[in-house]
């Protein structure tokens, strides 16, 4: 289903963006990135972001995630309105609320599978942070690489983990960020199924930045961007 480029609210909406626009200052003058952007996104809801590259996808999950604020319009996240939440509140936010998955992983080289799992339960102060990281790499497949560093693990392998870091605080909220983009076909497919299993079973509501037609084909919504509007 596509979004409409209207303005989109809902009252128990867990993300809602009014009237969004990004705009940066270079050599040549003021550059917008995205102009008017509105939808809303209930609970356990699966939106993919579709576009051509510049068309401002990463940008506004950026804004999304709090990482970046906007030039205008608002945004809020479960019932949280950014304009009202400095730097540290957003990152609060975040670490209770909200999950990622990278196009490059971004695993930390120096840790093990589990402890790149565990990372985010300890920053989160959950309890017995081996077995929940433990229990989750099982879960993915991978409780034979517990001890693995990234390098020692494929590519397949590496999203994997980094799903089972994002999943495993049990997050209202996963991003997605090209999640498919640096896999071949067969492990794309692979990854892309535990990504919807795994959202499925938490019930998370999910965003996903891609180009990946068959990642985006199985979410329920989708919006489009071309030069950082919202298009049909």
């Amino acid at each position: 289903m596509s979004a409409k480029p209207t303005t989109d609210t809902r009252q128990n909406a867990i993300i809602e963006v009014v009237r969004v626009s990004k705009s940066v200052t270079g050599p040549q003058g003021e550059l917008r990135i995205l102009d008017d952007i509105n939808f809303a996104l209930d609970a356990r809801e699966r939106l993919a972001i579709t576009g051509v590259s510049g068309s401002g996808k990463s940008t506004l999950l950026g804004l999304l995630a709090g990482l970046d604020t906007v030039t205008s319009g608002r945004i809020c996240v479960l019932g949280h309105d950014f304009a009202r939440l400095d730097e540290d509140a957003r990152a609060r936010l975040r670490r209770a609320h909200v999950g990622f998955v990278f196009q490059a992983f971004h695993l930390v080289a120096s840790f093990t599978a589990l402890e790149n799992v565990m990372l985010p339960l300890e920053l989160k102060g959950v309890r017995d942070t081996t077995a929940v990281a433990h229990e989750m790499l099982e879960r993915v497949g991978l409780g034979a690489r517990l001890g693995h560093f990234p390098r020692q693990l494929s590519g397949g392998e590496q999203q994997r983990v980094a799903l089972a870091r994002a999943f495993c605080t049990r997050p209202d909220i996963l991003f997605a960020d090209e999640p498919t983009g640096n896999l071949d076909a067969s492990n794309a497919a692979a990854v892309a199924e535990l990504l919807f299993e795994l959202n499925e079973e938490f019930g998370t509501t999910l965003v996903i930045v891609t180009h990946d037609e068959r990642l985006a084909g199985a979410c329920p919504r989708r919006i489009a961007l071309a030069g950082g509007r919202l298009v049909d």
